[in-house]
């Protein structure tokens, strides 16, 4: 484009920025003032202008710009004669009289800001020191909020190197992303002056200003980690330390690369809105996920360490190589949440964590089967809605569809694949298909064309199975909750095991319809096929076939009728894995929810169930009782006390083993059964649990220490306090809430508050809802209530949230934590009208950082809707409940 023809309006509305300069270097000086809770800075900005152009642009928001300056290779300095701010498109437009030539120059920019309490951008967190509260800074520059705090090409591929200088009070700690270089002591404040980085993209840049400790270790090759934890609590960091060590020596063996940096810093903070952030040597935690003392039950190990090696791989994947726009965000967050397993499997291959991937799998699996669900890769057209795509979508389907193609490919092949990956584009930006042309390069098998339909476009396919003369006959179809599918084909990796026979065969489904003749899977020894035919009758007895092997693949299977009931016996058999025992129950919850097999069906397919031992398939059964209670609750008003029972006895057997008290010897996997199983029983009504729980709260009011109460079976004793709670006996309520505001363990205060909201009586769910936004809560702490609330509370939770809603915008901004407050209290509806009323509201209100989040949320309760219709229609339903509640 012409000089000439440039102007300033062409700049707005766009996506990307212009490419009329690249930065190379950023010199960055920052002086936040905590007390004020401002902050003031400069940056140097070495450029090279690849365009001819009157016009730099660049992004910026929520900054004054005081002084601007662009000083070019022949040392001639150029002031811009106008600088504009669009805040809608979140740009700085700087307009110079003359045009810039192409050459390097140096773009000097003087700014100053306000730490904001919306923990984005540079933002203003608080701790206690010795009683006194007191502020510190942190930032949180992903997605697009490096320019809250510095202009900046706020963009992933625009990589450039940084070098940070911060003046701090003196008695606390800066940490960046490289180690001090040195530190300089003017009164009461130093200025510390950081190592230079390598080439990194701005969202990965890192400052934090606080009053710490921290302990440190280092790897097998010298590279120094430290754990900076609030002053006194170290010990506290002490295993996170450990995992992270052992981390970056697996990875580097695994990606054959060392780790990039010379130091990686680990800090836990009390105000962060996610559960950690990347940042290139410096992790940045919120506390619950980096912090474990005697206060932590096992899931809150297990989740620090998937959260611990899922931060410390994207200093591979992410930071050394790193998308190139957001739409390939899945190429940083799909890859970080499967390596993080494959790292956790590695650590503690007693937890079984490949089986618990199974719950990845079925989240996106989920979300992948809304109308309103989005492809892996997917366009984003505004800053804004960037977070929007931080979904189920690019973290589990995404890990999902990479832990399938590694078992086609194999491991082998896969790992020495992700070793070049990272060899070709170190220090550089990728797309897809430059990770599928390695894939294919290493394989020999051309990922792209298996792929494409599962990145490219959304949805994913049911494969109907139907066994008749020795042929299975196949038919995929995309699934969807409305049935109102594609016509689309995947390329599907199908695996199948025959049971009575012990053989199993791998092929590709690659058209919509197909057939496969099993005899010759049941050849005898001498390679006679036709013992099939002779010992058909006998193998009948015993015969099942199992879709999806170890779940591996990331698709449904609906069965037919007969193949249902063989493998419903498999189960009762105890001749499948957990996996696939896992994938058959999700299966037919899915089909059951998108009104393609009956209630009846379930029901029927979850008796098999009832001495089911294994934690992740226990979880996902005591999650379906749920999710089937409460939709009973609507649709079958009368019988919802039947199906109770029903689900109770299914669960028994397992409490039963398990008891309250932790067994000698019990390992981690024994810890969780017996929370996720005691929880079960409490949502449920069980009477017997309840009566045990509010004796062994009752003991634990009196003496915190007693032995009658051990961490793992908190969160099911404070969840049967509320439930027992109503505005005439609130004397549990008041003890819990003593419990969370005494505690200083933060996992003991996440524990009282997601319990809180899940009280029946909507007046006490009214006033935690108020207390959620009290300064006794802090704002990354609401969503643990949100996503706790009882079905009796959600009306009072939606009329609140009509009646809030400014003070919620308020408080949460537009950032990630909204989300949360939708997602949470509209999903629990299920009617039309409902659904109608929400998108009343909506209607007349600004929803653009949230537009997708609000769409799935409303067509969740629309598919509820119709699956209560559905089942308003089976008529030997009833007789079925009354016959299996008394089973129970």
């Amino acid at each position: 484009m012409e000089v000439e023809e440039q102007s300033i309006e062409q700049f707005k509305g766009q996506s990307r920025l212009p490419k009329f300069a690249v930065p190379k270097r950023y010199d960055l000086a920052l002086k936040p003032d905590l007390s004020a809770c401002t902050f003031s800075g400069a940056v140097q900005i070495e450029l090279s202008i690849i365009q001819s152009t009157k016009f730099l642009v660049l992004n910026a928001l929520e900054l004054v710009v005081d002084q601007v300056s662009f000083t070019n290779s022949h040392n001639q300095k150029f002031v811009p004669s106008d600088v504009v701010f669009d805040s809608e498109d979140e740009i700085l437009i700087l307009v110079f009289d003359k045009a810039l030539g192409l050459e390097d120059g140096v773009l000097w920019i003087s700014f100053s800001g306000v730490l904001n309490e919306h923990m984005r951008g540079f933002y203003k967190g608080t701790y206690m020191d010795g009683g006194v509260k007191k502020n510190m800074a942190v930032t949180q520059f992903e997605a697009v909020d490096a320019r809250r705090c510095f202009p900046c090409w706020d963009e992933p591929a625009l990589k450039a190197t940084f070098k940070i200088t911060m003046d701090v009070p003196s008695e606390l700690t800066a940490l960046s992303n490289m180690p001090v270089l040195h530190e300089k002591l003017n009164g009461q404040i130093k200025t510390v002056y950081f190592e230079e980085s390598p080439s990194m993209s701005t969202y990965l840049v890192a400052v934090v200003v606080g009053l710490f400790d921290y302990i440190e270790d280092s790897t097998a090759d010298g590279i120094k980690v430290r754990a900076y934890c609030a002053v006194g609590e170290t010990d506290k960091g002490r295993f996170a330390l450990s995992v992270a060590v052992k981390s970056l020596d697996l990875f580097k063996k695994y990606f054959s690369m060392p780790y990039p940096l010379p130091k990686l810093d680990m800090v836990a903070v009390p105000d962060f809105a996610g559960g950690a952030m990347e940042n290139y040597g410096l992790i940045v935690y919120r506390e619950t996920d980096m912090l474990l003392d005697i206060h932590s039950a096992a899931v809150n190990k297990q989740r620090l360490v998937i959260v611990t090696t899922h931060e410390v791989a994207h200093q591979w994947f992410g930071n050394l190589v790193t998308m190139e726009w957001w739409t390939y965000l899945w190429l940083n967050e799909a890859f970080a949440t499967w390596i993080s397993y494959l790292a956790t499997d590695s650590l503690f291959p007693e937890w079984e964590i490949w089986t618990q991937f199974l719950d990845e799998t079925a989240e996106g699996l989920q979300m992948d089967s809304l109308e309103s669900s989005h492809p892996i890769e997917v366009e984003v057209h505004h800053a804004r809605s960037i977070l929007e795509v931080f979904d189920a979508i690019s973290y589990e389907k995404g890990s999902a569809i990479i832990r399938m193609l590694m078992d086609y490919l194999g491991d082998d092949v896969f790992q020495k694949s992700l070793s070049s990956y990272m060899k070709n584009y170190a220090c550089k930006n990728t797309k897809t298909e430059d990770l599928w042309g390695v894939l294919s390069e290493e394989s020999g098998v051309q990922v792209n064309a298996l792929m494409d339909t599962w990145t490219k476009k959304k949805g994913y396919p049911v494969i109907s199975v139907k066994y008749e003369d020795c042929n299975l006959e196949f038919e995929q179809s995309q699934f969807v909750y409305s049935n109102m599918h594609s016509d689309d084909c995947w390329i599907v990796p199908i695996s199948l095991s025959l049971g009575s026979c012990n053989k199993s065969k791998n092929f590709l489904l690659e058209t919509k319809h197909c057939k496969l003749d099993i005899s010759g899977l049941y050849q005898s020894s001498d390679g006679n096929s036709s013992s099939f035919e002779k010992n058909q009758e006998k193998l009948s007895e015993n015969f099942w076939v199992k879709l999806n092997i170890g779940q591996t693949g990331f698709y449904r299977v609906k069965y037919d009728h007969k193949l249902t009931a063989q493998l419903k016996k498999a189960i009762e058999d105890n001749c499948l894995s957990a996996s696939d025992r896992f994938g058959i129950l999700d299966d037919m919850y899915a089909l059951c929810e998108a009104c393609q097999v009956s209630l009846s069906s379930l029901l029927s397919l979850m008796k098999a169930y009832r001495k089911e031992f294994d934690y992740t398939v226990l979880s996902r059964l005591i999650d379906i009782c749920s999710r089937v209670a409460k939709i009973s609750s609507d649709a079958l008003p009368n019988l919802v006390n039947d199906v109770e029972q029903f689900f109770i006895g299914l669960l028994l057997f397992s409490a039963e083993k398990l008891g309250w008290e932790p067994i000698q010897g019990e390992n981690h996997m024994g810890a969780m059964t017996r929370e996720r199983v005691l929880m079960g029983l409490v949502n449920l009504g069980h009477s017997r649990t309840i009566d045990e729980a509010m004796k062994r709260f009752q003991a634990y009011v009196s003496d915190r220490n007693t032995p009658l109460l051990p961490v793992d079976c908190r969160r099911a004793v404070f969840r049967a306090v509320m439930r027992n709670t109503n505005t005439c006996n609130r004397n549990g309520f008041e003890s819990l809430l003593t419990i969370y505001k005494e505690a200083q363990s933060v996992q003991e205060k996440s524990r009282v508050l997601r319990c809180l909201a899940s009280c029946p009586e909507p007046d006490i769910v009214l006033e935690v809802l108020n207390f959620t936004l009290s300064d006794e809560v802090r704002g990354q702490d609401v969503i643990y209530v949100l996503r706790e609330i009882s079905l009796e509370g959600r009306e009072t939770a939606w009329t609140w949230l009509k009646e809030n809603w400014d003070l919620i915008i308020a408080k949460c901004g537009d950032d990630m934590l909204l989300h949360y407050f939708i997602r949470n209290i509209v999903t629990p509806f299920s009617s039309h009208e409902k659904a109608d009323e929400v998108e009343a509201f909506f209607a007349t209100r600004e929803t653009a950082s949230f537009a997708m989040n609000l769409k799935q949320s409303i067509e969740q309760v629309r598919i509820k809707a119709r699956w209560i219709e559905s089942i308003k229609q089976e008529e030997s339903l009833e007789e079925l409940v009354r016959g299996l509640a008394c089973i129970g």
